[in-house]
């Protein structure tokens, strides 16, 4: 399971101290977070973390959900 951060995102930045693989950065527009799926490895530290619970589990790269 992956992560994936949702519009809901307040950029509080919670997520990106939390992450243990430093999976999680500010985007290049510097508007919102992004998960860096080759670096995630699914523990749900983020999602735990997120005080608005805008980090979902991502299941789009899972077999059978393209």
């Amino acid at each position: 399971m992956k992560a994936k951060i949702t519009n809901s995102c307040i950029c509080c930045g919670t997520c990106a101290s939390i992450c243990p693989m430093g999976a999680i950065a500010m985007a290049a527009t510097g508007d919102k977070y992004e998960v860096d799926p080759n670096k995630c490895i699914g523990c749900g530290a983020c999602i735990n973390a997120c005080p608005v619970e805008a980090i979902v589990e991502d299941h789009s790269d899972e077999k059978g959900n393209q």
